[in-house]
Formats: C-alpha cells, structure tokens, sequence
C-alpha cells in the first residue's frame, strides 16, 4: 500500500501537457487533472460538443449546454487559451510567448476550425447565424458530407416553409460512409422537399456582396437569400511541419501512432483523435475512445509500471450515425444500413450531449456560465 501511495504521488508531480480543447484533448485534461499536474493548451476557452453545433443554429439555447468553458470541468489543472506554435524535447511554445515544460505530452489538434475565443462569443454567434435562417425565404447548402446533410434535415423540420437547396460535388451523399446510407438519405431530404443537385460545384468567391444568385460548376442557377459552406476542414497539423515531430507526419498531414496511441519514435509524446493517422472514420465517439486509452496509458508510465501493462487502441469497423432533424437519422451497421426514428433514438433528440456532459463530469441538463 505504501509503495502505491508513493507511484500515485509521483505520478502527481508529472507535468503533462494536453494541445488542443476538443472532444479528446478535453477528456485526457479531465481524467488525469488529480493524477498530473496538467496543463490544457487550446486558443479558446471553452469546450464544445462540436457534432451538437448544427443543432444549435436551429435553436441557440441548445448551445448552452454543448458549449463549455473549460473551468467547468477541469478544476484542478491550468488552461493557457492561446495557440500552441512549437514543441521542443521537453517545452511547448505557444502563440502569446509562454514557455509550457512537459513531461508527457498529448496532441490533440484535430481539424482547423475558426471559432470565437470566448463561450459568450460562440453562443452569440449561434443566434446569429439563427438569425440568418429564420430571416432567410431560401437557403444554399454547399458540401454533401454529414455536417452539410445534418443543417439541411435541421433546418428542413424545424422551418419547413424554407427552401432548400443542397450542392454536392460527388456523385452520391454521405461518402465517408456506404452508398446505402447515401441513397437511404437523398430519398429522405428529397421527402423533405430539399433541392439536392449530386456531382456540381458552386464558386463562392464569384458571388458578389449582397448577391442572391449563384451558378454551379454544369450551369444552373440557384437563387438563395444565404449559404452555408459545409465542406470539409483541413487537418490541424501544419504548426507541427516545424517542430520535433516534422518526421512523424504522414503525405496527408496525419501524425503516425502506435497501437498505444504514442507518436511514432516518442517514449512520452501521443496523439488523439482526427489528427492521427488510424484508418477508421474521424468521429466524435472514436475520439472520445482515444482519449480513455492514452488516459490509461499516460498513468501507466507517470507511476513508473511496466509498458507491456500499457493499453491498446484497435481500429473500429465503420459505424456511423447521422441524424436527419429531430426524430429520424440514417446509421450504418457492420451487416445493414438502416433510417427512421429507430437510429433517430439513439442520436437524433440530444446528440449525445447529455452523455457526454456526465462523462465531462457535469450535470447533464445544467447550463454553466
């Protein structure tokens, strides 16, 4: 008992540092704030349930609860709300010139995604682009991937009377996932009286100030009060093309791991979540399971235990729920593909913020300021 108590208490003086607020880097700075002595490096102040973000532009209330300042639930750690510019053998640097020394360290930059610094910033940008919406006739929809397929199903049952129009560069919907899901949900938002056009482009930056016409790459013309771009969001991983790790990225920008989630050629460095290059599809809940085994792993190592007791991290088959408004989603299973108010149950009413509240050790209903 004794020799534990002194592994745990060594283990508390292990400085490890966690880059980036998202949905792994936030639960590693959680599980291991009584554990280490941590530090979360992330531009903004809060953490956000980002697969509940299309909800809240439908209805900004429900903002309060997938938006999350990062003192709600890491109290007893520190948190530096600037960008991290460069990693050294045992330092991160970051934006503001603050020095960081690190033990072990976690990356977990995901994609780039621009957002507000502060909470109150976020969730007035929410009403804002809600605004947008309710004072828009018709809406473009640029991007047939899941968030392009989820504001069109959002924003076809909470406003009806809107029209629609959904531009998709590829030949089918939802590629990420089986064509099956693909069709199951064009047939879906076509009974919605969503405008979908497949294997089309539309040039944004011809669109002048103020316009509401906008050709597409075969022609045609759409007339829309507003658009969303809603294609997909580069890797966040260009700051690392100068630091130590230059040699661990892969031809797409993807940091190499091991099977226990350890950059390639690091003893005490990791990545997590949709900046590694594990082959399986980039999703919240995998992210979510990345950030549990590096957890575990990370105080394995800080109390000095052997690696071979260090966990490891398999690729999951392709599963994937997309939800299509507030009842009905589209998911695909190892052995069918299904849609309707079925998977809509598991996904669609909450998104899982609820859940992954109390994971984040928060009350699942509570709004913290």
């Amino acid at each position: 008992m004794a020799s534990q108590r002194q592994q745990q208490s060594e283990g508390k003086n292990k400085r490890v540092v966690v880059i980036g607020g998202g949905v792994a880097g936030s639960l590693v700075a959680k599980s291991l704030q009584f554990s280490a002595d941590v530090t979360l490096i992330d531009p903004k102040e809060y953490f956000e349930i980002t697969w509940a973000s299309l909800r809240a532009m439908v209805e900004p209330s429900f903002g309060k609860r997938s938006v999350i300042n990062h003192t709600d639930y890491l109290v007893n750690g520190r948190i530096v709300a600037s960008p991290a510019i460069n990693i050294t053998e045992n330092e991160v640097l970051t934006a503001e010139g603050r020095r960081v020394v690190y033990d072990y360290l976690v990356i977990a930059t995901g994609h780039k995604d621009p957002v507000p610094k502060t909470r109150t910033e976020r969730l007035n940008q929410y009403q804002a682009e809600n605004q947008k919406i309710k004072s828009a006739r018709s809406i473009l929809i640029v991007g047939g991937g899941p968030t392009g397929v989820e504001l069109a199903g959002e924003i076809a049952v909470d406003f009806p009377e809107k029209k629609v129009t959904l531009v998709h560069k590829g030949s089918r919907l939802l590629e990420f996932i089986g064509p099956k899901a693909g069709d199951k949900t064009l047939d879906w938002l076509i009974s919605k009286k969503v405008d979908v056009k497949l294997g089309q482009r539309v040039n944004l930056d011809s669109v002048s100030e103020g316009s509401d016409t906008y050709l597409t790459s075969t022609g045609d013309t759409i007339k829309a009060d507003c658009h969303f771009l809603c294609t997909g969001k580069p890797v966040g991983s260009d700051w690392l093309k100068d630091t130590i790790l230059k040699d661990s990225l892969d031809t797409d920008g993807m940091l190499m791991v091991d099977e226990n989630l350890r950059v390639k050629g690091q003893k005490n460095i990791f990545a997590i979540g949709d900046i590694t290059d594990i082959r399986e599809i980039k999703q919240g809940f995998l992210a979510q399971k990345h950030a549990q085994v590096a957890a575990k792993n990370l105080k394995v190592l800080m109390v000095g235990e052997r690696e071979s007791k260090m966990a490891t991290y398999r690729p999951h088959s392709a599963i994937a729920i997309v939800s299509l408004g507030r009842k009905d989603a589209v998911a695909q299973l190892p052995f069918m593909t299904t849609i309707g108010c079925v998977p809509g149950l598991i996904k669609s009413r909450d998104l899982f913020v609820g859940k992954t509240r109390k994971q984040m050790g928060l009350e699942p209903d509570v709004a913290h300021a």
